[in-house]
């Protein structure tokens, strides 16, 4: 027999690949764009998604009705005086209507859900406003933090956090009401604010440049919270609106590009539509507690309201949060009481509390008007 050589040798070369393993799956972030950022990251006010003017169309709308509110309030305060739109600075410090056409328009007063059991005004109230600067403020704040969640969640899930604040925000606000009227549209603001911070927090590894989007949230925060601490506009309101924009946040606001994934793959069973399932669904148990919590809170602020709870017979310093007394404008929430006079088409009005008067070159004027500027001279 002849040796076998090794040139005579069947070599055999097998290349062994691993079985079992699917291809790493495509992040939501790893793209072209996503790239020229480090580790995939992007900021947080720079989504790539922010593209389509179409995903605004829900924050646009409330804007309107927020505008026709506005309108709506300023011609019930211009109808029955005829001549001005905006009452004096003296008056109203945000150069809006008088406190009787707030009563008119669907503001919060003490009186008018303990007394006249007018519930209807908690849906009404977070949509007026206290006057112009308050308007201007607070919808230019909403349009850029709306804006940006709509675009990155959806009209869907911003819609419920707006709305579900707003009128969380009315609940907590008519617990502190006392009897001056108030508005409360920068509930839903809050609302959108604590939502932003819910979805920071919740993807806190996917942003870059958080800490420039915490002092954003920040500033637009105490911009109007301190707003909020001039008559007429509730801050209890606001800050239970914030709270629930919060809650409602990590129960709603998941990745904010899952839902892009699921639309950019053809089939059913394809990777992405399972990690958007995995995604929406994960935390259920963190989830839950947030969305019982909401509704503990929720329904405990509805049974005080509809008992008629005023939390300011407990705590007293409370009405400091809401309105900071100052010489150039009014916080009292008294009944005041004047001696009117008039004569030559001038009305006098004479307070019986501390003796001050004014004359007005008017007689014509109804009592509501007369009350307001009785309030003003007391």
């Amino acid at each position: 027999m002849e040796e076998e050589t090794p040139a005579n040798k069947l070599h055999t070369q097998i290349e062994i690949k691993p079985q079992g393993q699917e291809p790493a799956p495509s992040s939501c972030f790893n793209n072209p764009e996503n790239n020229n950022h480090p580790e995939g990251k992007f900021p947080f006010f720079k989504s790539r998604y922010r593209q389509r003017a179409s995903d605004t169309w829900l924050i646009s709308f409330f804007v309107i009705l927020h505008l026709l509110a506005f309108i709506t309030t300023t011609l019930f305060n211009y109808l029955p005086l005829g001549s001005v739109f905006f009452q004096p600075l003296s008056e109203n410090p945000l150069l809006g209507p008088s406190a009787s056409t707030l009563d008119k328009v669907g503001a919060l007063r003490r009186a008018f859900l303990a007394q006249n059991h007018q519930t209807w005004r908690l849906f009404v109230c977070p949509w007026l406003h206290a006057g112009l600067i308050h308007f201007a403020i607070n919808i230019s704040c909403m349009i850029f933090v709306g804006i940006h969640l709509e675009r990155d969640y959806g009209p869907l899930r911003i819609g419920v956090i707006y709305l579900l604040s707003a009128f969380f925000g009315s609940l907590v606000c008519s617990l502190f009401v006392r009897n001056s009227p108030v508005v409360a549209s920068s509930g839903s603001l809050f609302g959108l604010l604590g939502a932003m911070l819910s979805g920071l927090v919740r993807n806190w590894k996917v942003y870059s440049s958080k800490c420039a989007a915490l002092a954003v949230l920040f500033t637009v925060f105490a911009i109007n919270f301190l707003l909020g601490l001039l008559p007429y506009i509730d801050n209890f309101a606001n800050t239970g609106a914030f709270i629930s924009g919060l809650l409602l946040g990590f129960v709603l606001l998941c990745t904010p590009q899952v839902r892009q994934m699921s639309k950019n793959k053809a089939g059913l069973f394809e990777y992405g539509v399972k990690s958007s399932i995995k995604l929406k669904l994960d935390r259920p148990i963190l989830r839950s507690v947030y969305l019982l919590l909401f509704l503990i809170l929720l329904v405990g602020c509805l049974v005080a309201v509809l008992l008629g709870i005023d939390i300011n017979h407990y705590c007293g310093w409370c009405r400091f949060v809401d309105c900071i007394p100052c010489k150039m404008w009014n916080c009292n929430d008294r009944t005041n009481a004047c001696e009117i006079m008039n004569s030559n088409s001038e009305l006098t009005l004479t307070c019986l509390r501390n003796g001050n008067f004014r004359v007005f070159p008017f007689t014509n004027i109804s009592q509501a008007r007369i009350t307001d500027l009785c309030a003003m001279i007391c």
